[in-house]
């Protein structure tokens, strides 16, 4: 699939590769983030997350996806949105987003992440994906969401973002 715009994909009848997750933990104006080491997006600053296994739900991903790259868990989790992301090399991606409110257990690196707390008015959008600025805002405001994405490798080619009451 080498669609460039948003508007080209049948987005009813689009099927990602994978399924994966996403988790914001929030508390006392701060947000967890990590920086990844390995894996799409390796490099880059973002919430914690990855690929679901096989038969694995969103909400148990998200839990192992803690454990496996901080050795932590999420506290007062809740469903805040879904990315549907398309690459023009043919790479799709179908994202959970989670935020939660607590966490039990010291964020600590590994082979997989860094740990990093930021203010949640100085998050370094300059270090993340080119979408995150667009609706991270929103999930720290508690709006709910769901957004359709189309990249070339690290680039934004377009996108539509629908918030939810």
């Amino acid at each position: 699939m080498h669609a460039r715009r948003v508007s080209e994909i049948d987005w009813v009848h689009w099927s990602p590769v994978e399924p994966a997750t996403l988790i914001f933990i929030v508390r006392s104006q701060q947000i967890l983030l990590i920086r990844k080491k390995r894996g799409l997006g390796a490099g880059k600053i973002n919430g914690p997350g990855g690929r679901l296994e096989p038969g694995e739900s969103p909400i148990a991903g998200v839990a192992r996806e803690l454990r496996e790259e901080l050795g932590i868990q999420a506290t007062n989790t809740s469903r805040f949105g879904e990315h549907r992301f398309q690459f023009v090399d043919g790479y799709s991606i179908y994202v959970h987003v989670y935020r939660a409110n607590g966490l039990k257990g010291v964020p600590t690196e590994t082979d997989e992440a860094i740990p990093m707390w930021f203010n949640i008015h100085e998050i370094p959008f300059d270090e993340m994906w080119e979408d995150d600025r667009i609706w991270l805002p929103l999930l720290l405001e508690g709006k709910r969401f769901s957004g359709y994405w189309i990249f070339d490798g690290d680039r934004m080619l377009d996108y539509r973002l629908e918030v939810h009451q």
